[in-house]
């Protein structure tokens, strides 16, 4: 029973307290109480953290769309983290364009140029897609959490001293408010007790109404007294964590850090391994020209093993020399028929000094040898424009 009495009495309290400070708030709110204002360099310090608050948001979240552009998965993760689960390994958009390039590769062949070239640019996008996940990884565990660390929990908890900073300012205000009505009932006793009594208020004891009323002022003021310790008690809490912002930024800092180098460290493989696809697929070319060339090729070999003597088996070398072969036919056809011929380009190619001919691709240019020149270049021409353009790179037309 006593319990009981307790809670009533403290639910009763409480529910004083929060009318007293909802009338206290929308007086001022209505202009007709006085409010109590924070120090500038408070109220700079709840700026400066909101302010960090909204921009840690907008960064974290936009940072979560680059690393995952797909909303779906980013919800199913969420889900997952939430649930303190470890979400279900699933392929990235460069894994599953590299497994189609490879299946594709293999079902055209992987002894056909285009379907061994689709076998490699899948094997790159591949290593792009785990170069993918672990930038993922790495800015989730180095950036994303400590972002997400500060939203959740030291902001949380600026948030609730905050709320309560601005509940003992109610409370402050509130007993200043009632004290101010206090002193004028006071004033207005005194006044009352100094005029002369009227006959038919002989009842009346004034002097025990202005005993009552100098009671009453004497607890408002200690309530006054009690609620401002309590509010700077307060206020110097808040400031406290308030300071640690600029830590939280400094702390931000070194992570904003990581996550540029592991991007950096992303985009270098990621070039790294388009470089070395691109170095693999230039020797493509020449196999081109080489099946190109098939039918006028049979001019070189049967000179070469004429003059060399060479077995019967030297005939069906390697593929490189019956390349080779064909390139020199080819040579050698270009040096004939007055010198000039039309030549188709097979792939683009960018001329690296003022001496070349930059190519684009299915066009069709006029080629020539001169004397001295390298046997894996020709001469082009397209209008004005001359210099010298790889053999490899050009389909001869007759």
């Amino acid at each position: 029973m006593n319990i009981m009495d307790f809670n009533v009495k403290k639910l009763a309290a409480d529910a004083g307290t929060f009318l007293s400070r909802a009338v206290q708030f929308t007086e001022e709110k209505l202009g007709q109480a006085e409010k109590t204002e924070l120090d500038a360099h408070l109220e700079n310090l709840l700026c400066k953290a909101e302010c960090t608050k909204q921009w840690t948001e907008k960064v974290m979240k936009q940072t979560e769309v680059l690393l995952q552009p797909n909303p779906n998965a980013r919800m199913e993760e969420f889900v997952y983290e939430k649930l303190d689960r470890k979400a279900p390994s699933r392929m990235n958009n460069p894994e599953i364009l590299g497994q189609h390039m490879i299946d594709a590769g293999n079902e055209f062949g992987p002894g056909t140029a285009y379907g061994n070239a689709l076998i490699k640019c899948g094997e790159t996008q591949r290593r792009i897609g785990a170069a993918d996940r672990e930038l993922i990884q790495t800015s989730a565990i180095n950036f994303l959490t400590p972002l997400r660390n500060f939203i959740e929990g030291d902001y949380k908890t600026i948030t609730r001293e905050r709320k309560l900073l601005q509940n003992k300012r109610l409370d402050l205000d509130a007993a200043k408010t009632r004290l101010k009505k206090a002193k004028l009932a006071e004033a207005r006793a005194a006044q009352l007790n100094l005029s002369p009594p009227e006959e038919n208020n002989i009842m009346v004891n004034v002097s025990y109404m202005l005993n009552l009323v100098h009671v009453k002022w004497l607890q408002s003021e200690q309530e006054v007294r009690i609620a401002q310790s309590e509010f700077d008690r307060q206020a110097e809490i808040t400031r406290l964590l308030l300071e640690g912002i600029s830590s939280t930024h400094a702390h931000h800092l070194r992570c904003l850090n990581d996550f540029v180098e592991a991007q950096m460290t992303y985009y270098a493989q990621c070039y790294q391994y388009m470089l070395d696809l691109q170095k693999q697929l230039g020797s493509f070319p020449s196999t081109f020209l080489a099946n190109n060339h098939q039918s006028s090729s049979s001019c070189a070999p049967s000179s070469s093993i004429t003059s060399t003597g060479a077995s019967s088996a030297s005939v069906t070398a390697s593929l490189s020399s019956i390349s080779n072969a064909a390139v020199t036919c080819s040579l050698g056809e270009a040096k004939s028929a007055s010198g000039n011929r039309k030549a188709r380009v097979l792939y683009d190619y960018d001329a690296a000094n003022s001496s070349e001919l930059s190519l684009l691709a299915d066009e069709v240019i006029t080629v020539y040898s001169m004397p001295g020149m390298d046997s894996d270049w020709l001469m082009g021409e397209r209008g004005n424009q001359k210099g010298k353009v790889p053999i490899t790179y050009l389909e001869l037309l007759n």
